[in-house]
């Protein structure tokens, strides 16, 4: 690329991004100068923002490097984490959410107090702040950085070595993804996100189409036949005992991390939090499981068409798609792309920038106080906080590189420090009532120590997938609290306050929604199997989607004759509404 060419993409790099600021910008403009304006959007999102928030914020730099990384490298087994997510925005939309809402709760951390006690409060936010500033945020970080790198050579064009580059890189980019959460708050990200999204999917879409163009000398149906007919073996998503993801985990601790993700982890539920009603946030929750059913087509099928470009010849797994995005796309949409990539960057780290300020603030420095913080106040110290945490991430994400693995793997399996002990307190949380905070206690202590000595000392002897033994420690540790519960219950059992700040009528077609939704993963595996273009399409194949098809017309025919709605309340029956 020569100077004209990276002036003009970075012209229109800068152009994008800025048109997406302006219009966050006009968006949230007098919004933020309250804590409820900064944390939670003046509880005002609606189903739009929703869903394009969490998708944007989850899905970034290192799915687009990491997922078709590891399609490139061994097959479409690791779907499995984006399209099985969707299982648990079902379980979002119908379990948590309402009794979240109904709460109005701002942090997951003020649940476990109200539920626990201060002290179970203080140690969920050490788990989830520990894991945001070693391991989420510099992840984020480091998978933009990487494509940056490897799309527009910046060792060349600075004359600095590859380590320096990336430094660079990682500050520039966190500098200006750090300005949304910093000074826009939780709409401004929103906002951000969902107009960076409609990028990603135009991205999303035109990737494939081109790598497949170039696959077939220039015709798409070409290259679409020769991923489909040769080499099919990388199209298989039934993972075996040596994949990334074998199967059998999608029944044991992908279940649980899934669970964990899309419906405790603090950056992913704020902005549901701050939904207009429970209709509105029910449907943004399951039209982000949709958009997750449609990851595999767009950031692993590049994967799959960059092995049959390239081969075995690329130095890492994780250099296919940005070498892919280098050869394919036209010079005139390399501005575009950037800012798409950059924006999906953005994405992430903000929200991760917001929500671990908000963690600090609401449930670190507020509780320190003996007298109300002002809102002036409190907005300064999340500035701070996002500061700090920005420039430590600054320091960790480079390090990222000498991950033997890929990013993809190394990410999982330290996620499994923090994510397994908060599903179960939140769980044993909110279907029991005697289970005091020691339990509590006892669990997070017993999994950070647990999880450290199986996966890192004893793994030699214990050879278990990190995802089995997610499910081998959940069930231990709801046991543990179980048990705690009967043989020391508290004084007074639990006790929850609906206080219902915002409408809590559900959306009326939550429900064949979520029968679709669940419709599509069970297709999206038989496709991407033996059964379907995995050595050939069966028969069987055609007939279980038939069948599919008319469970999904009659779920839908009976909901539309329905006149009740179900309404879900913690600690009540579940009742109807006309």
């Amino acid at each position: 690329m020569d100077s004209t060419d990276l002036i003009f993409t970075l012209v229109s790099c800068i152009f994008f991004m800025a048109l997406v600021a302006w219009v966050s910008y006009i968006k949230t403009r007098g919004e933020v100068d309250t804590q409820e304006g900064y944390f939670l959007a003046g509880r005002g999102l609606t189903a739009i923002f929703i869903a394009g928030s969490m998708l944007l914020t989850n899905l970034s730099a290192e799915q687009l490097i990491g997922l078709n990384g590891s399609a490139y490298g061994f097959n479409l087994s690791s779907m499995g984490w984006e399209v099985t997510a969707a299982f648990a925005t079902i379980c979002m939309a119908f379990i948590f959410l309402p009794r979240y809402l109904a709460g109005a709760f701002t942090t997951l951390p003020q649940f476990l107090n109200d539920r626990f006690d201060d002290g179970v409060r203080r140690m969920s936010v050490v788990l989830f702040m520990v894991g945001y500033g070693l391991v989420t945020i510099p992840s984020v970080l480091y998978a933009g950085s990487i494509a940056v790198l490897q799309l527009f050579n910046v060792p060349e064009l600075v004359g600095l070595s590859y380590s320096s580059s990336l430094f660079l890189t990682i500050s520039v980019i966190g500098c200006i993804g750090a300005l949304y959460a910093i000074f826009g708050g939780l709409k401004a990200v929103a906002v951000s996100d969902t107009l960076n999204g409609i990028g990603l999917l135009i991205i999303g879409v035109a990737v494939p189409w081109l790598g497949l163009s170039a696959l077939g000398q220039g015709s798409v149906s070409e290259g679409l036949q020769i991923i489909t007919t040769t080499d099919t073996h990388k199209l298989n998503a039934i993972g075996g005992p040596s994949d990334p993801t074998p199967f059998a985990t999608l029944f044991t601790g992908m279940i649980f991390a899934n669970l964990f993700y899309w419906c405790t982890n603090q950056y992913v539920i704020q902005r549901t939090l701050a939904a207009k009603n429970l209709a509105e946030g029910q449907k943004g929750v399951l039209f982000s499981g949709f958009f997750k059913v449609l990851v595999p087509f767009m950031m692993m099928i590049p994967g799959v068409i960059a092995f049959h470009l390239y081969g075995d010849g690329l130095q890492s797994i994780d250099l296919a798609y940005p070498k892919l995005i280098k050869d394919v796309l036209p010079l005139w949409a390399t501005g575009f792309f950037l800012a798409v990539l950059l924006g999906a960057v953005f994405s992430s780290f903000n929200s991760l920038l917001n929500s671990a300020a908000t963690l600090f603030c609401l449930d670190v420095y507020a509780p320190m106080k003996k007298n109300p913080v002002t809102d002036a106040h409190m907005l300064r110290v999340a500035k701070i906080a996002s500061i700090v945490i920005a420039l430590f991430s600054f320091i960790v994400a480079p390090l990222l590189q000498f991950a033997p693995d890929g990013l993809w793997q190394i990410i999982r399996i330290f996620t499994g420090f923090y994510n397994i002990p908060v599903i179960v307190l939140v769980l044993v949380g909110l279907f029991t009532r005697q289970v005091p905070a020691v339990a509590a206690k006892v669990v997070i202590v017993f999994h950070v120590i647990s999880y450290g000595l199986l996966k890192f000392v004893f793994d030699d002897i214990v050879d278990i997938h990190f995802l089995h033994l997610y499910a081998i420690l959940f069930f231990i540790e709801v046991g543990i609290m179980l048990t705690i519960g009967y043989m020391k219950p508290r004084p007074v059992p639990w006790s929850y306050t609906a206080q219902n700040l915002v409408d809590m009528t559900p959306w009326r077609f939550a429900l064949p929604c979520a029968a679709s939704l669940m419709s599509a993963v069970i297709g999206l595996y038989l496709l991407f199997s033996p059964v379907g273009l995995v050595g050939g399409i069966t028969n069987l194949f055609w007939g279980l989607i038939t069948a599919l098809v008319l469970a999904n017309i009659a779920v839908w025919w009976w909901s539309s004759r329905q006149t009740r709605i179900p309404v879900f309340i913690v600690g009540a029956a579940t009742k109807s509404i006309d």
